[in-house]
């Protein structure tokens, strides 16, 4: 019988505590909003569903991808009622990325992330360093290409990031802005826009794989897919109604999060060696350290 709120949070509801659904949920519609307006909702949500005690990684990863479809969809739709976006670049790189994703998750099991990591947080680094210092970069549209080097560059820009997505996925939004808008020169409105239709073909191609493999959590994944959906429209509705410059603020604030995650990572992985190394070099300690896993 339920005589407290710590009771009634603590009810299980498909096999998940109360409080931790409640809470997977305020995620999932945070991440919606978040991946709406510049992609990065992972970073929310991923992180969320590793609470769900005996979930395994790829089964989150796998439910994350079910989730944010919903919300991809929802936002692209939105977009393209009231932006109207360039579907003749967003449809091929849509496709590449699809393809490029499922091959993605099929070897996320074997790729060496420790290595990939740190590239991309340099990356990322340079990229939020180049924006911030260029205010007006995003902020008129000014094509750099066109024809077939416009659609060969979308193309492999949906190629590489797909594959990304369908490996490790964190800023896969955020990632696809920041090469519509410096590669092929849209404003970020626009580009925020076609990275939504990108985005959907993505986590289709990474569910293509997962889905058959049993990986998807349905239920969960569905329930996140609703907060998902609420957080997408609302986000979708305020980066129309806003504009670049808004878009600009919370892409930056999105990529000094993006490092500080991979950051966090990476010195996770390498610190202990690198320490042990910088220790050796000054002949501090001859302590033995282990190699991070990948090597």
């Amino acid at each position: 019988m339920i005589q407290s709120l710590g009771d009634l949070l603590s009810v299980e509801v498909g096999g998940v505590a109360l409080l931790t659904l409640l809470l997977l949920l305020l995620a999932g519609f945070a991440a919606g909003w978040v991946d709406a307006v510049v992609g990065g909702g992972g970073l929310l949500q991923l992180p969320a569903l590793l609470m769900v005690p005996g979930i395994t990684p790829v089964q989150a990863l796998a439910t994350n991808k079910l989730g944010s479809i919903f919300g991809t969809t929802t936002s692209a739709i939105t977009y393209a009622r009231r932006v109207r976006p360039s579907m003749r670049t967003a449809l091929p790189m849509a496709f590449a990325a699809l393809l490029a994703s499922y091959g993605g998750a099929v070897v996320a099991a074997s790729l060496p992330e420790q290595i990939i990591l740190p590239l991309i947080l340099v990356a990322l680094i340079g990229v939020g360093v180049f924006t911030a210092v260029k205010p007006n970069v995003g902020q008129l549209e000014k094509l750099r290409h066109t024809g077939i080097s416009h659609l060969s560059r979308a193309a492999l820009i949906g190629m590489i990031i797909g594959f990304y997505d369908g490996v490790l996925g964190p800023g896969t939004g955020t990632f696809l802005i920041i090469a519509l808008v410096t590669v092929l020169g849209y404003s970020f409105l626009n580009s925020s826009a076609q990275a939504k239709v990108v985005n959907v073909a993505t986590n289709l191609g990474a569910l293509l794989f997962f889905a058959p493999a049993g990986h998807v959590l349905v239920v969960l994944g569905l329930l996140l897919g609703v907060a998902n959906m609420l957080g997408g429209y609302v986000g979708a509705r305020m980066a129309i109604a806003k504009g670049s410059k808004f878009i600009r603020v919370v892409f930056l604030i999105v990529v000094f999060a993006l490092v500080l995650k991979l950051g966090y990572d990476v010195l996770a992985e390498w610190g202990p060696w690198l320490f042990h190394h910088v220790q050796a070099l000054t002949g501090a300690s001859q302590m033995s350290a282990p190699l991070p896993s990948a090597h």
